[in-house]
């Protein structure tokens, strides 16, 4: 009898790269996004500070997903859904940041 070795090794690569660069990737992005949908607190810093505190737990989260979901397309699909989540949150705040150059060239 053959022993069974383990995933193919596609899927194999693909969790890998989910679970060490995409999770790090994602969790960066989330933590950028999350400044923009957190209250900012009495002193006005907590929607800074809690992405900064919270980031080792969200890569935590990602990470052991990756490792031990038994659907790497789950994995990936939730991964993309909070990277364009988030990202389309930074991108629509940089769109819309105000323009620093004056206008007619004064």
């Amino acid at each position: 009898m053959k022993a069974k070795a383990g995933p193919p090794a596609p899927k194999r690569w693909s969790r890998i790269l989910l679970a060490g660069p995409g999770a790090i990737c994602v969790t960066v992005i989330v933590m950028a996004g999350m400044t923009l949908w957190l209250p900012g607190g009495r002193a006005g810093i907590d929607n800074l500070v809690l992405p900064l505190v919270l980031a080792p737990l969200i890569w935590a989260v990602l990470f052991f997903h990756a490792c031990l979901d038994r659907s790497v397309g789950r994995v990936a699909l939730i991964a993309l859904a909070l990277l364009l989540t988030h990202g389309g949150l930074l991108a629509h705040k940089w769109a819309n940041w105000p323009s620093t150059a004056k206008e007619g060239g004064r």
